[in-house]
């Protein structure tokens, strides 16, 4: 992968910015976008600094397609190849769905499903050319549905089953097409988030859920992407809590859903109720 160059959303954080420096350090180009400039620019110092080849960033918001298509534009001019996309802006929101509105809902489809789409979309005649890698950020709740999180569950489930399907569609191509499950990792993502639901503490859920569910490093989620991205991996499983729901949905198809909830409920610090 020395010296071809990537493009990654959301790279102003987490496993993002991660990405980014793990690739600046093998002498890649990196065309990175994010919707927050100022995190953005600190991302580009620290690429320069890890070793990183030609570098451009560029404001972005994911659930825009014409912004997402000037933005293919502008860094084909640039760079004029690109072998690696990382499609892996997203957000999340808590409450359950009877709280949620459906702007609110939209809004979480808009950045994690169709960010991807626009991005997959602006960059597959390049891709093409290259016969390089489309990589799209599903998750751990890709895998599974949980309570409160009815909105980003369908984003990613949505994510999933679109790179499956333009898999089979590239598989003639070259292209190496890879959906990427992360579990719990050390973001900014919960703190970022909105609540639709109105809880006690919305500081103190959110420091419970980091404290007891986002436990792997962004630096070592990084790792095992682009691991799996080197091997052209298509399933790419990221984490302890990854593996064992994935292994828990294959073992017991029917039982897991709500083994699962209970577990992140206390993890949550909610009370079991009485029965």
């Amino acid at each position: 992968m020395h010296s071809k160059n990537a493009v990654i959303t959301g790279a102003g954080s987490g496993i993002g910015r991660e990405l980014a420096l793990q690739l600046a350090s093998l002498g890649h180009g990196l065309a990175l976008a994010d919707i927050d400039r100022q995190s953005l620019n600190e991302t580009l110092i620290q690429a320069r600094l890890a070793g990183a080849g030609p570098l451009q960033g560029y404001t972005l918001d994911v659930s825009d397609a014409a912004q997402v298509d000037d933005f293919a534009e502008q860094v084909l001019a640039t760079f004029t190849t690109v072998d690696v996309l990382i499609n892996n802006a997203g957000i999340t929101r808590f409450g359950d769905f009877a709280s949620t509105s459906p702007e609110a809902f939209r809004t979480v489809l808009d950045v994690n499903f169709w960010g991807v789409v626009h991005g997959s979309r602006a960059f597959l005649p390049a891709l093409r050319a290259s016969r390089g890698s489309l990589v799209n950020l599903s998750s751990l709740f890709g895998l599974i549905g949980v309570a409160g999180q009815a909105h980003y569950c369908a984003s990613k489930f949505a994510v999933r089953g679109f790179t499956e399907s333009l898999r089979q569609e590239l598989k003639a191509d070259g292209v190496h097409v890879a959906c990427v499950h992360p579990g719990g990792v050390r973001t900014r993502i919960a703190r970022s988030a909105c609540f639709d639901q109105a809880v006690d503490d919305p500081q103190a859920l959110v420091e419970r859920l980091e404290k007891n569910t986002l436990k792997l490093s962004p630096t070592e989620a990084a790792r095992v992407i682009i691991e799996g991205i080197l091997q052209r991996r298509e399933r790419i499983l990221v984490g302890h809590d990854a593996k064992f729901i994935d292994l828990l949905q294959r073992l017991l198809p029917n039982a897991h859903t709500g083994l699962i909830n209970r577990l992140l409920g206390r993890a949550a610090g909610q009370k079991r109720s009485a029965k």
